[in-house]
């Protein structure tokens, strides 16, 4: 199972449970109930230490759950059901997973790859080799608690009902003293005009929309006669996103914003918060 929670496995849960087949293998698939799910999930639970069935790959820890559930091909294509996702981490990560993508507004200045990109970019650490000399790079991970070494934060403007980005000079690092001068020279070092934004309307509406019901699952994990192990021993059923916790979760510095673009592809601005706080964004949640 990978970091980015846009590929995270999905479950299909209904009422009462049922199966379905796959078209192209002929293999029956089963629609798991939410309590049998529960009731799965508590039996891996009870086994305590189970051994890693992918050594080796990072996501093992997913991987295995997925082995143990019987997920086959990481989403099961049942339609009129309700739809779950399952996410899955180790214990004491500090790794962030991303939550969606979605860019900055005004939509019409493009704003990375027009702005931010070209004006308060900075040379491409592979510029000149695997890249072209010119290849400039603007990628910072953003939080709403401190600003960046390059001077840049985003805020609640909740008098606005905007999440912004903002940029203040005062606080660039030593260590970018020449970044500074060219951003300087480039368009100047006062704040960012216009400011790039997210509504809180759009903003709602996409995280609502890509972060559905979860199972999440957390696991222990620790080494047996050299052989990564990994121990299901808690998890949460998660039930009604709750878009003023994305909000909370900004201002106190779990979920940022990332920005990752270089000259020759921008791979997209993305909400991305720590695993361990997700079920503060939810109004329904259930610990086992």
């Amino acid at each position: 199972m990978k970091n980015n929670s846009s590929q995270q496995p999905k479950l299909i849960v209904e009422e009462v449970a049922s199966y379905t087949f796959n078209k192209e293998t002929g293999r029956k698939l089963e629609q798991f109930s939410k309590d049998d799910l529960i009731e799965k999930l508590l039996d891996i639970k009870s086994r305590g230490w189970i051994r890693n069935a992918r050594p080796g790959n990072a996501g093992g820890v997913g991987n295995t759950l997925e082995d143990l559930l019987g997920i086959q091909e990481n989403n099961l294509p049942i339609p009129n059901a309700a739809e779950w996702e399952l996410k899955c981490q180790r214990r004491l990560t500090s790794s962030l997973v991303t939550l969606f993508h979605m860019e900055p507004s005004p939509r019409a200045f493009r704003f990375v790859p027009n702005i931010l990109l070209p004006k308060y970019g900075w040379p491409h650490k592979n510029a000149g080799s695997l890249y072209q000399p010119s290849e400039r790079s603007f990628r910072q991970t953003i939080s709403g608690v401190q600003f960046s070494d390059r001077g840049f934060k985003i805020d609640v403007r909740r008098d606005l009902h905007k999440v912004v980005v903002t940029f203040d000079h005062q606080v660039i690092a030593e260590k970018h003293k020449v970044w500074k001068a060219q951003v300087e020279q480039t368009i100047g070092l006062s704040e960012l005009d216009p400011q790039p934004y997210w509504g809180f309307d759009d903003l709602a509406h996409k995280a609502g929309t890509k972060l559905p019901n979860v199972f999440f699952v957390q696991a222990n994990s620790t080494r047996l006669n050299d052989v990564e192990h990994f121990h299901y021993d808690k998890f949460f059923v998660l039930k009604g996103f709750r878009f003023e916790g994305l909000l909370d979760g900004i201002e106190q510095g779990y979920v940022f914003v990332d920005f990752d673009a270089r000259t020759g592809h921008n791979h997209g601005t993305k909400f991305r918060f720590k695993l361990d706080r997700l079920p503060t964004l939810y109004s329904e949640v259930q610990e086992f």
